[in-house]
């Protein structure tokens, strides 16, 4: 399939899944993760009309907006400190932020760039040991301390389920999210506008819609297997 054919097929998917739920999002932001590919590809879907993109790994998210810095660029995976300074100046939305000390790196790097960055907080509500992300228990308090960091604009939650688990079986883990993510927002947090929940990807994004998700993060149902 074609990648103009694919976006169509996704977002087509996209609002069968919203229509069938009375707790989808309104609108639902697709988020083409293009981990792997090169920029013709990437051009190729923007050309379609695909306006965002998200990558795992720094290096490579660097390397692409060298050649493509008029594209939207998120980062989704995992954010070491010492990458920070990488990639702060690159970005429009950070998904993974899960620590005060990433949190502290980014604040100093921003604030010296005159620079505010769109934030999730990542949770492992799945508590799976090979994902990183706060516990459910700790996103009240680490949502409170974000009042500290003036540069960081919390915009909502983000989860990553088990790689092995099967679509159905992530229901529950992105229901959770959905009701934390309302619980959390009854708080009135002046820093933090709680908003957005990233959630799901190629095998379990029409589940994670009908259970509230407005972002979804969706690579081989776009380009096709990794190369």
């Amino acid at each position: 399939m074609q990648i103009a054919e694919a976006l169509a097929q996704v977002r087509e998917n996209i609002d069968r899944a919203r229509v069938l739920s009375p707790v989808a999002a309104k609108q639902v932001e697709l988020l083409a993760v293009s981990k792997t590919q090169p920029p013709n590809r990437i051009e190729e879907a923007a050309l379609a009309g695909q306006k965002v993109f998200a990558e795992n790994r720094v290096q490579e998210l660097v390397e692409k907006y060298q050649v493509l810095p008029h594209l939207s660029w998120h980062l989704i995976g995992h954010l070491q400190t010492n990458k920070v300074k990488f990639i702060v100046d690159k970005v429009e939305m950070l998904h993974s932020l899960d620590s005060i000390h990433l949190a502290k790196e980014l604040q100093k790097q921003l604030s010296a760039r005159g620079l505010i960055l769109r934030v999730l907080a990542q949770v492992n509500i799945a508590e799976d040991e090979s994902k990183f992300g706060l516990k459910a228990g700790e996103v009240a308090d680490f949502l409170d301390a974000m009042a500290d960091f003036p540069a960081l604009q919390v915009r909502g939650l983000m989860t990553i389920g088990p790689l092995t688990a099967a679509a159905e079986e992530m229901r529950p883990v992105f229901r959770e999210l959905r009701l934390l993510l309302r619980r959390e927002q009854q708080h009135k947090r002046p820093h933090a506008d709680l908003r957005h929940l990233s959630m799901g990807m190629s095998n379990d994004y029409m589940v994670a819609v009908e259970e509230g998700a407005d972002m979804v993060r969706v690579g081989t149902g776009i380009f096709g297997s990794r190369r």
